[in-house]
């Protein structure tokens, strides 16, 4: 899940898997494949870094994941 923050200053944390759309018209509209939109004050290069942050860091913790059960299966 990725923070952002609504027009008035209010946080919210948003499942990235969900985004369908990105516009920026003039304001930055999200919109959801469930259909919901959220109007937001980031900018797209900054929800793209915050995407690209939050997957890294998932991989990263799934990549260590695989790597503890290969080390216990070698203690084997």
């Amino acid at each position: 899940m990725i923070e952002l923050h609504r027009i008035d200053g209010t946080k919210i944390l948003l499942n990235s898997d969900l985004i369908e759309c990105i516009e920026e018209i003039p304001d930055t509209v999200l919109t959801l494949v469930t259909g919901n939109k959220y109007i937001v004050e980031e900018k797209f290069d900054q929800i793209l870094k915050k995407i690209v942050e939050f997957r890294k860091k998932i991989n990263a913790k799934g990549i260590s994941y695989v790597k503890a059960i290969k080390e216990e299966k070698n203690k084997e």
